[in-house]
């Protein structure tokens, strides 16, 4: 019954050029990348078929817990360097970049670079408070695009962990701009103790599926930057009652539902420790993840002429936070051991690649907390389609193989947050 629901709303409720570019770049061309990753692996090379690059620092919004500078003179990775950054990555299969912010959509060559690669498909994480009606007439017209628009609560809730007010009401328009001009949608939640109890709820995944939103994507909170704000981080029974909800949900309602921490049995993983996907920031520094802001090397070539794919093959940093994060836990080392981070950026000269220049001192200030990691908690994928997916195109490929984690990572952080309680 899901199933033909949901191949339902794609027949018909969604552009057919649409849905052939979200096929073909997305769907086939984004998991021949993955597969050509799994062969790069074995081969100890590792290039993340899928880059996240954060192309503009500047926000119109101050969130709770941001660790992005956005307050900081503005800083953009711009249409030239984007251009040579997507073309090596091209050139090693790769068609799904996520352009992140900041507020990408106040990045002034946006539009342009995603027109200059039809071959490719872009994800774009926005408030949604720049999507005009031009604009979004603009994304129909270019079709490889979806933005991931971000709904944090109600309007109460909205403007507290935003900053700023109007905040819900702005962000609905951006969405029905985007949904007025058939662009395919997705709305995406960042999980907090404020926001669980009103959109992790099925009557909030229902008015998405009535909007006309094709999929959506829960986040759990994760306190990083100089104003962690702690408090809204979620419990362990919650961010485990929100694994649930979401397979749960899977295997109910015709929307799809993304998830990144999780494979089809429901053990945790990181998307950084098998190398799948890694971050740029808007300054062009290479970083495992968005929270992780340190980094070796640059997209930039000033003093560095290696090639992308040399860069990210042969950095020392790369691969050692992988093997640190492939050895102590299947969650977030950020969150669980930080201590252990900050031991291995110091090893590697690695630089602070923040405008604050305090992310070392915010890294060992941090708290251990658990993250997604729940032995013996583990919530197996009920939708067979999500399982096959996971199976051959996003799991741990292995890297975890042979590691007992049971004494490095969970007891501990459970032990802290006891003595914390």
């Amino acid at each position: 019954m899901y199933t033909l629901r949901m191949a339902k709303r794609m027949l018909f409720e969604t552009n057919k050029r649409l849905l052939w570019k979200l096929f073909w770049n997305m769907g086939v061309k984004g998991s021949l990348s993955v597969l050509k990753h799994r062969r790069r692996m074995k081969k100890g090379l590792f290039f993340p078929p899928f880059l996240y690059v954060s192309i503009i620092n500047s926000c119109n919004l101050r969130c709770q817990g941001c660790w992005v500078d956005v307050a900081h003179k503005q800083n953009t990775i711009d249409l030239p360097a984007m251009n040579r950054l997507i073309n090596e990555a091209k050139a090693q299969g790769n068609s799904f970049f996520g352009l992140v912010g900041g507020e990408p959509f106040m990045h002034p060559e946006i539009l342009e670079i995603i027109a200059a690669h039809p071959d490719c498909y872009f994800q774009v994480f926005t408030n949604g408070h720049f999507i005009d009606d031009a604009t979004a007439r603009r994304l129909f017209e270019l079709g490889n695009v979806t933005p991931l628009i971000s709904v944090e609560g109600n309007e109460i809730i909205s403007d507290e962990r935003r900053g700023r007010a109007g905040v819900y009401s702005k962000t609905l328009t951006g969405i029905q701009n985007c949904l007025k001009h058939n662009v395919m949608t997705g709305v995406c939640t960042s999980l907090a103790k404020s926001n669980i109890d009103h959109l992790l709820t099925e009557q909030w995944v229902d008015r998405l599926i009535e909007m006309g939103v094709l999929y959506t994507w829960f986040h759990v909170y994760r306190p990083m930057g100089p104003d962690a704000t702690t408090d809204l981080c979620l419990t362990p029974e919650q961010q485990r009652r929100a694994r649930q909800f979401v397979v749960d949900m899977r295997a109910k309602k015709p929307i799809i539902i993304i998830d990144a921490y999780y494979d089809g049995e429901g053990r945790a993983l990181c998307p950084a420790a098998n190398g799948i996907s890694h971050h740029i920031n808007p300054w062009g520094d290479i970083e495992p993840c968005p929270i992780v802001q340190f980094s070796t090397e640059s997209i930039h070539s000033t003093n560095d002429s290696r090639s992308l794919f040399d860069k990210f093959t042969q950095s020392k940093f790369l691969a050692g936070f992988r093997e640190l994060a492939q050895d102590t836990t299947r969650g977030c080392i950020v969150l669980e051991r930080p201590e252990l981070l900050a031991q291995l950026v110091e090893s590697c000269g690695a630089k602070d690649s923040t405008a604050r220049h305090t992310a070392m001192q915010e890294l060992k200030s941090m708290i251990p907390r658990t993250s997604q990691y729940h032995p013996g908690h583990e919530i197996p994928e009920k939708n067979i389609y999500y399982r096959l997916a996971k199976k051959f195109l996003f799991n741990d490929f292995g890297v975890y193989d042979g590691k007992d984690h049971s004494k490095t990572a969970a007891p501990f952080v459970t032990s802290v947050q006891e003595v914390a309680k």
